[in-house]
Parts: structure tokens; C-alpha cells; sequence
């Protein structure tokens, strides 16, 4: 069949006719002992992982077929990585393995029953609501009874949160907090090799060895699979074994991913060391890609007939053929009787999978993206305020210096930020803070000043000046069941890791229908109007890719006497419901004291203690309103910088006689949309003061919710310019100013 494309067809054909000319020796070998000499693979063992193998083959024919009359959705195959099954077998069923999407092998060894990995992943392939893991949204390989992490990565996404839960794996574990895994577990994750020169993969591998080298314990394997292909791209000859083995702190092991012995005695090796020595690993194993890519994918246009036929003739189902055969174990007749069994099974399956429900509605599709649930949020609010209270009063004490805030005088928004962190870190065991200059220095801006000197370096710790992998920590140590607080140092530094949160953080209870989740609150200090220091990347004011990620939650935290509860609140609702935040915090105001004029400290506010949590209670996406004068001619819809702005000129305004109430939003993400329709509608007239930039801000969301919502008045945007924000004076050119806002405002109360 040379020269001919790979088809189910004649990929069957091939197996058929490889096997029939196999010849069985003249001795036979017992299936518990070692299937060939020098191997620890025994020969029941391997007839279990041919099971898998031909699961897994028979997946890929069953989801051509599905698509052949437009039932099947998915069909990026695994066939020629089906090697990765023995990865499954040298791992324990406990340790959480985060797969590649060729990994279905790996998947059904795992399962260890042929019909159950089949109907799983058919119902996958289908979109069918009755998929056990994403419920029909899509097609991943995922269990939480298998331990196995639902991943839509292409990219090697994943690899970040494989490092951070690797970490999780070998910290020590907070005491009465439940055990997700063992802690003898490893965190195991496959990829491909054309991702290895992805950034996140580069991050993961790079964060890996940094903590090898710094002699922190990381139990995690990194599995290569290596068909020497990134879709029509070939990989250079050496290329990805050069990439892996330069890698500093990490250990390389190489195997013939074909050979099913071989590739068993690599992981086996590969994974005894990562669990007895709490240290990186890869194992690169070499496969071949057969079918093509995924779908109607014509491989003649990129690859010679000589190519695809040398990967045909390393078909990783022959070569475990070829092994049983010579062991004795199989004849070429038994080998094709179980390759049509198993196969019967699967296409059995496929069928009976074919009229399943489908999902249909939005609610239903939506519904792992965000739950809001207010009350839980509250109850946990008012846990932590018990503990603090009773159990915990005396560290709590400790923990501030024998002098709680709430006994002191008013604080700034960076000193309250400072002690809700403070009081979060006394009340959840799990809770670490962590970023770059976090810890000893206590951050840029001294927002989490002492807390390492308060908790140790265990909580509260430095990281490597990559975002991404920060991120990466995030999402591991969520996963495990710790409550992560990192911290990204500018805004403008996260638009380099932001897939972390779209791609992995936002999705993952999407994925997995709420099964697994990462709870985790990533603060940011961002936006603009600092004075001393700017430019672009430390005066950053794009916040639209948060707030375009569904279920993420954005807030913005103004005033000191907002900033505690706001945080409070995030932080419950990420253990109560599992959600990811972000804390937005607007750094020009981190020491502001003042609102009208110089020393009137109208800025600071009292620390509410313990006793005052509940009452004190922000719940998601709701607003907060601050009447001036008879407020009923105009509503400033603003946040951030721009309420403490609005503020001062609807004090001017109100010596004109004019009355406003001005809207701080608090919230970017969900938008507190009933609260805005509600004000506005009060006065008929609306200035949204946003001080993002004028395409793709946020006042072009809040005037298109007050439209939806149905406001009929009359309403003006005041925003930034489309600009990136220079160094120094000039950027007042471009932000958003009192006089353009007192401007906007007389021009409607002129209307």
C-alpha cells in the first residue's frame, strides 16, 4: 500500500496482514513471567495493556465512522501513540495524570474496562450531556474516579498547572485538611513534542528545573510524545530530544514508544525515580502519527508516500502483536480474533451512544462556569469570622503584634489589603500568597509587608519572575485543594501568561461539569494615575481579556472601607464555589489619604474586626452608591481611580445645586447590572466615567447593559484614549481627567 493515504480501512488492512505473518515460536512463555528477556513487563500485564491498545485503535475507526454521517465532533486520533498505555501501567491508579489529547491508551489501561473507556469517551466524541466528565461540551480525556484531570490543551497549556500540583504533591500538608491524593503520589502529564517550543511548555519545563535547583521537592513526570510532527510541520530531526535533555534539573529518559516492553520498563524506571526521589523527570518516547492529524486531513499534501509508509510499518498494535506472538502467549489467529472482539465492543458502544441527549439550552451549558451562590459565600464568611474569634483569637492576636488594626486608626487601601490578607492567612490553613517579591521585600508597594515574617516561607514565599508559571502554581495548588492568593506585579505583566486564566483556570470546572476546579484569588495591582512612575507597563489600563473570560471574576477595589469585605468575599466564594478572581487593584490609590483637599484623610477607613464580617458582607456584582447633594439630577457610573475623581466634582457640582449619585461599579465581572439600571433610571441622565480606554473598555459594556436593561435617558461616555500610557506628565493627556468628567456632566445636565 505504499504511496497510498492512511485510511481506517487499509490502517486495518495492514494489521490484518502484519499479524497473519507473524509465526509463534516453538516454546511459550508462562504470562507471569516477563514477556521477553530483559524486560520487567510480564505477560499477563502486556495482554492487559493489548486490551488498551486495541480500545484505543477502535476509538479512533469508531469516531471516522461516527463522522462519516455528521454524529461525531471530535476525531483527533491517538493511533501510533498507543504505546502510551504501558505510561498508565508504570503509574499508580492514585496519581493525577493531566493528558494529551493523543492519550486515549493511556486512558482505557487506566479504566481497565474496554466498554466503560469506550462509552466514555464515544460519548465525548458525540457531544452527548451524558458524558460522565464535561457532560457533552467537549471531548476530553477526564475522571475524577480515575484521577485523571480533564485538559483541552493543543499547546501544552497544561504543563504550568502540572508543575503547581506537583508542588502541591510535596508540601506539607495543612492539618484536618482533606487529602485529594496521596502525598506518594506524582503528577503525571503527556504532551506533544511540536509543543515543546510552546511558551507555556518552555515556562513549565524552565519553572521545573528552577525548583530542582533550588532544591524544592517536585514529583512530577513529564511524558513526551514524540511523532515528529506539529500537524503539517515536521519537527527537526533531534530537535525535541536536544530541547529536553538541555534542560537543567530535569532527569531525560528516552524509549521506542512503539515497543510496548520498552516503553514500559522507561516508565517504570522514569516514575520510580520521580516517586522516590520528589524529582522532575521526562520520558520521551517515540510514536508515529497514523491517519493523519484529525478529520479530513490529507497527509499526501505535506508527506511523501515513503514517510507514511515508515510509520505505517512501526504500528505500535503490530509491534505488541509481534511481542505476544513471540512469547508465546497469542497465535496471529487469537491476535486478530481479540482485535475484532474488542472492536465489536466499541462499535457496539458507538452505536448505542448515537441517540443520546445532546446538550440544549444555556442554562444547562453554562451552568459549571460560575456558580453564584451568596448564601454559602456568606456562611463562609461567618466561619472564618467564628474561628477568628474563638479558636484562632490567640494567633490572630499574635499575628498582629498584639494589636489588631481594628483597634488602630483608619488604614489606606494598601494597609487594609495588608490585613485582610493577614486575617484570610489566620483563618485558612490552606491559603498561600505567593509572587514575585512577595515575600522577604513585601511586595513593590509594601501590600503584603510582613506576612512571610508572620506565617513562614512555606505560605508565604517568592516566586521565579514568570508569570506564567505563577499562575501555573495557581492552578495546581487550587486543584489540590489549597487556597492560592498570587500575586501578578502589574497588569501590564499578565498579558503574557493571560491564557492561564482563559485557557485553563475559567475552564476547568467548565470541562469537568464541576468535578475538579481551581479555586485560587490572583491579585493585580494595575490601572493608572501613578505620578512617580509610569509608562506603559507599570501604568497599565486594559482589562478587556478579563473581562471576556466567562465565569472569571473581576473586582475593583476603591476605597479602603470596600477593599476588605470585597476581598473577604473572593476569597469565600473561591472556597465555597470553587471560583477564580481577580483582585484589581488600583495602585495610584494604594496610599491615597485624601478625597477633597490635602489632610482631610476622607480616604482612609476603619478595619472592621471579626465581630463586623458578616455584616460587612459584599456579594458578587453588586454596587455601591454614594448620594451627593439632592442626588437627583445626574448618576456617575464609575470604578477604580475614577469614583475617587467623580467624587471630588460631584462636590462641586452639588455647590451649583446640582445632585448626583455616583456609582462605584466594584465590580467589572459580572457586571452589577441591576444596580446601574436602577440608578440610572433614577435620574434619567448617566455619565459613565471610565478610565480604560475608549475601544474595548469598560464603558462600552456598562452603556450596552444599561441598553439591554432598558434604560431610556440620556447617557455620555467619558474614557481614555486609545493610547498606550507614556512616561510621565504626557499621560495626563491621554487618561481620563476631573475637567473632562465635569464637562460630560454639564453637557447632560444642560439636556
Amino acid at each position: 500500500m505504499l504511496g497510498q493515504v492512511t485510511t481506517p480501512q487499509n490502517l486495518d488492512e495492514r494489521f490484518r496482514d502484519a499479524v497473519s505473518a507473524l509465526t509463534a515460536p516453538g516454546t511459550r512463555r508462562a504470562p507471569d513471567d516477563a514477556v521477553r528477556d530483559g524486560s520487567a513487563l510480564t505477560g499477563a500485564r502486556a495482554l492487559e495493556l493489548f486490551d488498551a491498545q486495541l480500545a484505543s485503535r477502535h476509538l479512533d475507526l469508531a469516531a471516522r465512522w461516527l463522522r462519516s454521517f455528521n454524529e461525531g465532533f471530535y476525531t483527533i486520533g491517538s493511533s501510533g501513540h498507543e504505546g502510551n498505555a504501558a505510561v498508565a501501567a508504570a503509574a499508580l491508579p492514585t496519581d493525577p495524570a493531566l493528558l494529551h489529547y493523543r492519550s486515549a491508551a493511556f486512558f482505557c489501561a487506566r479504566a481497565k474496562s474496554t466498554t466503560d473507556a469506550a462509552r466514555d469517551v464515544l460519548r465525548g466524541v458525540v457531544a452527548s450531556a451524558r458524558e460522565p466528565i464535561a457532560g457533552g461540551r467537549h471531548k476530553v480525556f477526564g475522571s475524577a474516579e480515575l484521577n485523571i484531570v480533564p485538559t483541552t490543551s493543543t499547546v501544552a497549556s497544561h504543563l504550568p498547572r502540572a508543575v503547581g500540583l506537583a508542588y502541591s504533591l510535596a508540601r506539607p500538608r495543612p492539618a484536618k485538611l482533606e487529602e485529594r491524593w496521596p502525598r506518594d503520589a506524582i503528577a503525571i502529564a503527556s504532551f506533544g513534542d511540536a509543543s515543546v517550543n510552546h511558551a507555556a511548555a518552555v515556562a513549565a519545563l524552565n519553572t521545573a528545573g528552577w525548583f530542582d535547583h533550588s532544591e524544592v521537592r517536585l514529583p512530577l513526570l513529564l511524558v513526551c510524545e514524540d511523532n515528529g510532527l506539529g500537524i503539517s510541520v515536521p519537527s527537526p530531526d533531534g530537535w525535541t530530544a536536544a530541547a529536553l535533555q538541555s534542560r537543567p534539573g530535569l532527569r531525560y529518559t528516552s524509549a521506542d514508544g512503539c515497543d510496548l516492553a520498552a516503553t514500559y520498563d522507561a516508565a517504570v524506571e522514569a516514575a520510580g525515580y520521580v516517586r522516590r526521589e520528589r524529582k522532575p523527570a521526562v520520558l520521551h518516547l517515540s510514536t508515529v502519527r497514523l491517519m493523519g492529524h484529525a478529520g479530513a486531513d490529507a497527509e499526501t499534501a505535506y508527506r511523501t508516500a515513503a514517510e507514511i509508509d515508515h510509520d505505517l510499518s512501526r504500528d505500535p498494535l503490530v509491534g505488541t502483536a509481534r511481542l505476544l506472538v513471540e512469547a508465546g502467549l497469542f497465535t496471529p489467529d487469537e491476535v486478530i480474533g481479540r482485535y475484532d472482539e474488542i472492536g465489536w465492543q466499541v462499535r457496539k458502544v458507538a452505536e448505542e451512544v448515537l441517540g443520546e441527549p445532546k446538550l440544549n439550552s444555556v442554562a444547562d451549558i453554562v451552568a459549571p462556569l460560575g456558580p453564584r451562590r451568596p448564601l454559602r459565600v456568606s456562611h463562609e464568611i461567618t466561619e472564618s469570622a467564628t474561628r477568628a474569634l474563638g479558636p484562632l483569637a490567640a494567633t490572630r492576636r499574635q499575628a498582629f503584634g498584639g494589636r489588631p488594626p481594628e483597634q488602630g486608626g483608619p488604614l489606606t487601601l494598601a494597609q487594609t489589603i495588608n490585613a485582610t490578607l493577614t486575617d484570610a492567612l489566620v483563618a485558612t490553613p490552606g491559603m498561600l500568597v505567593f509572587g514575585e517579591d512577595v515575600a522577604r521585600k513585601g511586595g513593590v508597594y509594601g501590600v503584603t509587608k510582613k506576612l512571610q515574617e508572620r506565617f513562614g516561607a512555606e505560605r508565604v514565599f517568592d516566586t521565579l519572575l514568570d508569570e506564567t508559571s505563577i499562575l501555573g502554581l495557581a492552578l495546581g495548588t487550587g486543584l489540590d485543594g489549597l487556597l492560592p492568593v498570587p500575586e501578578i506585579q502589574y497588569l501590564a505583566y499578565l498579558h503574557n501568561a493571560e491564557d492561564q486564566l482563559r485557557g485553563e483556570a475559567a475552564t476547568l470546572s467548565f470541562f469537568s461539569s464541576g468535578a475538579y476546579r481551581n479555586p485560587m484569588v490572583v491579585r493585580i495591582a494595575g490601572l493608572a494615575y501613578q505620578q512617580a512612575f509610569g509608562g506603559h507597563f507599570h501604568n497599565d489600563n486594559s482589562v478587556a481579556v478579563l473581562r471576556d473570560i466567562p465565569g472569571l471574576v473581576v473586582a475593583v477595589p476603591s476605597r479602603p472601607s470596600d477593599a476588605a469585605p470585597m476581598l473577604r468575599t473572593c476569597l469565600a466564594s473561591a472556597a465555597a464555589d470553587g471560583t477564580v478572581c481577580v483582585f484589581l487593584e488600583p495602585i495610584a490609590l494604594y496610599h491615597q489619604r485624601d478625597l477633597y483637599e490635602q489632610g482631610d484623610n476622607e480616604w482612609l477607613a476603619p478595619y472592621a474586626g471579626p465581630s463586623d464580617w458578616t455584616s460587612g458582607h459584599v456579594p458578587v456584582g453588586r454596587a455601591r452608591t454614594y448620594p451627593v447633594g439632592n442626588a437627583g439630577d445626574l448618576t456617575i457610573l464609575t470604578y477604580g481611580n475614577g469614583l475617587r475623581m467623580s467624587l471630588r466634582v460631584a462636590a462641586r457640582l452639588a455647590q451649583d445645586g446640582y445632585g448626583s449619585r455616583v456609582v462605584d461599579l466594584r465590580w467589572l465581572s459580572p457586571l452589577p447590572i441591576a444596580d446601574l439600571v436602577r440608578e440610572a433610571s433614577a435620574t434619567g441622565r448617566v455619565l459613565i466615567v471610565d478610565e480604560t480606554r475608549r475601544s474595548g473598555g469598560v464603558g462600552e459594556g456598562v452603556l450596552a447593559a444599561l441598553v439591554d436593561g432598558g434604560f431610556v435617558g440620556a447617557a455620555r461616555r467619558i474614557a481614555s484614549a486609545d493610547s498606550l500610557i507614556p512616561l510621565g506628565p504626557a499621560a495626563q493627556q491621554v487618561l481620563v481627567g476631573e475637567d473632562a468628567i465635569t464637562q460630560g456632566a454639564h453637557a447632560l445636565l444642560a439636556r
